[in-house]
């Protein structure tokens, strides 16, 4: 087969799993189109061409993690352990909604370790490839990384801000399976008069209408804050004209109010989503 025709073959494949690692598509796009470079340059004898860009394409994303996290990583002692829990792969999707904070959390090698193991049943010599390092290291890094998943510090549970802007990125990327996981059962949306008249939907009803609603929209929303807690609103010409007024508890979105009137538009202010006030770090659960 063609190299180029090989490579796209693999395209697919190789995002899915830079995205997993990395958490942004954009970068993801970045690194396997970094892959694809070396390939051309790597000439003719690559055994495994899945293989090969495999292990690529997972150091390009460690070199990345690296550069968010210039700390120094532990070395991790090559040693075996009975009733492992990296033995049972698991997809990494069913370790609860709040995987992708625990994920940033994580040394740069317990990342790739856990993602390849959990998310796509890499085998540890594999891993070790593309970690530069022994399988039984390798298998070290990812028990330490889901460990860290399973039980996170009290330090690392979901906060409401971090629930709310993970809701409003998986309905922005169209991804309907986390917008669920982050929704509550009973979960109802709801908009003042105001809201109505300005094209909301008056009330939604369930877990899956309201992803349904959601699901690929919100693109014009950004982050705000509304009374000390986090919101997003649709703005217009840099103005807000409707709030996402988020409801929480036990990590999960309970209910979404559609807010327009001008007394509540007067109370939000503009936030980035890298921000996390003090109301965000104690994991209040407030109402409005």
């Amino acid at each position: 087969m063609d190299p180029t025709e090989a490579f796209e073959a693999e395209r697919p494949r190789l995002t899915r799993l830079a995205t997993r690692v990395l958490g942004d598509p954009a970068e993801a796009e970045d690194v396997v189109q970094q892959a694809w470079l070396r390939l051309h340059s790597a000439g003719s004898d690559i055994a495994s061409l899945p293989a090969w860009l495999t292990t690529v394409t997972g150091r390009l994303c460690l070199d990345r993690l690296r550069v968010r996290t210039p700390v120094p990583i532990e070395d991790v002692e090559a040693t075996e352990h009975a009733a492992d829990p990296a033995d049972d792969v698991a997809v990494a999707d069913s370790v609860g909604v709040a995987l992708n904070v625990v994920l940033e959390r994580l040394a740069p090698r317990e990342r790739v370790a856990f993602v390849l193991h959990d998310s796509f049943g890499f085998d540890f010599s594999a891993i070790a490839a593309v970690l530069d390092t022994t399988p039984a290291a390798a298998r070290k890094l990812a028990s330490r990384a889901r460990a860290k998943v399973r039980q996170p510090a009290a330090e690392d549970q979901l906060t409401d801000w971090e629930v709310v802007d993970a809701f409003m990125a998986a309905a922005r990327e169209g991804d309907f399976e986390r917008l669920i996981a982050l929704l509550a059962p009973d979960v109802a949306v709801t908009a003042d008069i105001a809201a109505v008249a300005a094209g909301t939907p008056q009330r939604i009803d369930g877990r899956r209408d309201v992803a349904q609603f959601f699901n690929g929209s919100a693109h014009a929303a950004l982050a705000v804050s509304y009374r000390d807690r986090p919101g997003y609103a649709w703005f217009h010409r840099g103005e807000a004209k409707v709030l996402f007024d988020f409801s929480l508890a036990d990590g999960r979105v309970t209910a979404i109010t559609f807010r327009a009137e001008p007394e509540a538009l007067q109370q939000i202010t503009r936030r980035s989503t890298n921000e996390r006030s003090a109301q965000g770090h104690s994991t209040q659960r407030r109402t409005p």
